[in-house]
């Protein structure tokens, strides 16, 4: 192998740069397959036959093509409702987290800020140390959030990793010498927030969102806790309680009936994956170029 170069001089790769970089290659496809194997067999498991799925036919292909698991899915009403809540809940909760965030971060991330140190002392410290579950639940209870949609919104809006991520990058990538000049202009501190900080942080704010996002999105232990009502109920709490009911037998049921049901509860698992997955896997390729960017924040510094 040669690499050709503008003034058609050709540099001759030696044995020994051949063999590393057929290794490289060679880790690189396995780790590949490692990764869309295990995309590949649910979603091929999820439009087998039940049988099929259960007797471990499937292996990488679809088996009796069928889409008996979607339909059992969709016919139910509690699945539409709770996939209508989780986008209430990750949009809502993604919008309100991402604002907090950054209204927190930034000032963190000025050294203007009297006793800033002391104040990322104290947030840090609850990333280590919480005040637990039942604690938690009283003061939820206090705030007659129990059985509310912001119980779900408002106790976990701000994630510390979250807002040291945002810190690094305000320092970072937002000279002060940008909002000395702003202050000369008499622009004020909201507005160059608006105007400057925020055009300038797209990176950081996708990364936030992605993560804000997809953490809502898969969250059903604060809805398990907090929520009462079933028409309140997030996705992955409704899918959560399909799979219980399904894997439930009943004292008057035949063995063939208790073989099918069992059968059509395992198909539904990987139809489950396949509804709960496919948002984020649409949304991902959408926000990954700023999702890099963002992840490299304060890595290089020049």
């Amino acid at each position: 192998m040669t690499i050709q170069l503008a003034g058609r001089k050709a540099i001759k790769e030696s044995k020994g740069d051949r063999l590393f970089l057929g290794i490289v290659y060679t880790i690189l496809i396995l780790v590949v397959l490692a990764v869309l194997y295990p995309l590949v067999y649910i979603l091929s498991s999820s439009i087998s036959s039940p049988a099929a799925v259960t007797s471990g036919k499937v292996w990488l292909w679809p088996v009796d093509i069928s889409f008996e698991g979607f339909r059992v899915l969709f016919s139910r009403q509690e699945i539409m409702t709770g996939y209508l809540n989780s986008i209430i809940y990750t949009a809502a909760g993604t919008l309100i987290s991402v604002t907090l965030t950054v209204m927190i971060a930034y000032p963190l991330s000025r050294r203007s800020l009297f006793g800033r140190n002391v104040f990322m002392m104290i947030i840090t410290f609850t990333m280590i140390f919480s005040g637990g579950l039942i604690p938690t639940y009283m003061v939820v209870k206090e705030l007659h959030l129990i059985d509310t949609r912001w119980a779900l919104l408002i106790p976990n809006a701000i994630w510390v990793w979250q807002v040291i991520i945002a810190r690094s990058f305000f320092q970072s990538s937002i000279p002060g010498e940008l909002l000395e000049a702003s202050e000369i202009d008499g622009c004020s501190d909201i507005r160059f927030i608006r105007s400057v900080v925020l055009p300038l942080s797209k990176p950081i704010i996708a990364v936030l969102v992605l993560m804000y996002a997809v953490g809502q999105w898969n969250a059903y232990f604060d809805a398990l806790i907090y929520l009462r009502s079933a028409d309140l109920f997030p996705l992955q709490l409704v899918l959560r309680s399909i799979i219980i009911q399904n894997n439930s037998s009943g004292g008057t049921m035949d063995a063939m009936a208790m073989v099918q049901k069992q059968q059509l509860a395992e198909l539904l698992k990987y139809a489950l994956i396949v509804v709960a997955t496919l948002p984020v896997l649409v949304i991902y390729p959408f926000v990954q170029r700023y999702f890099v960017q963002g992840m490299l924040v304060g890595s290089v510094k020049g």
